[in-house]
């Protein structure tokens, strides 16, 4: 893979894509969903291990369920987003290593071994959340990942009962470029890098 991608790609990925507050009244299909999923999944993990999960949070029940959830700054925004994600992870993603990662016994690094599992999840999980994002632009959809809310209120109304526990949320579809915020600056090279 030696190919570069153009600049109007880069940019779409990085340099003009924004983190969005406002939606237009569009629809995001589950079909457009499917397509997301199918594209974040091969971005990689350590051991494979894919152990982020995601609820794509779109009828109006739903988001009547994630309502009590979230911060009071991110409730409008939430509300009128076609689909909000709970970018989750299961702890106990190491049950699917034997298929994902079948030539080694991965499964016993991790069963028993809280440290490693809660490292793993947060780790990757939070890589996985992140390829949803970039896939997303791909897809021409707007993306606006979020933190505030109640993990604990999300994990007891959305994951009640299993090894789900949840990250952050992204709100998904497209977004009103006329109440976009200025763009914030970046820290250079300077202040956040070394080669060594």
């Amino acid at each position: 893979m030696d190919s570069v991608l153009n600049q109007k790609t880069q940019a779409q990925l990085f340099t003009e894509a924004r983190s969005h507050n406002a939606w237009q009244d569009r629809d995001v299909s589950d079909e457009l969903l499917h397509q997301l999923y199918d594209l974040l999944k091969w971005a990689p993990t350590s051991v494979n291990a894919a152990p982020a999960r995601f609820v794509f949070v779109k009828s109006a029940e739903a988001k009547g369920r994630l309502l009590p959830c979230l911060s009071e700054g991110n409730i409008e925004k939430t509300m009128k987003a076609p689909v909000t994600v709970i970018v989750a992870h299961d702890l106990e993603f190491y049950e699917k290593l034997p298929v994902l990662f079948p030539h080694a016994d991965a499964k016993s690094w991790f069963a028993g071994n809280e440290a490693a599992i809660n490292s793993t999840v947060q780790r990757n999980g939070s890589l996985q959340g992140a390829y949803l994002i970039m896939a997303a632009r791909t897809l021409g959809l707007d993306c606006g990942p979020m933190s505030g809310f109640d993990q604990s209120k999300v994990d007891e109304v959305f994951f009640a009962g299993s090894q789900w526990r949840s990250n952050f949320l992204i709100n998904l579809g497209y977004g009103d470029d006329t109440q976009l915020y200025p763009r914030n600056p970046r820290l250079d090279f300077s202040q956040t890098c070394r080669i060594e």
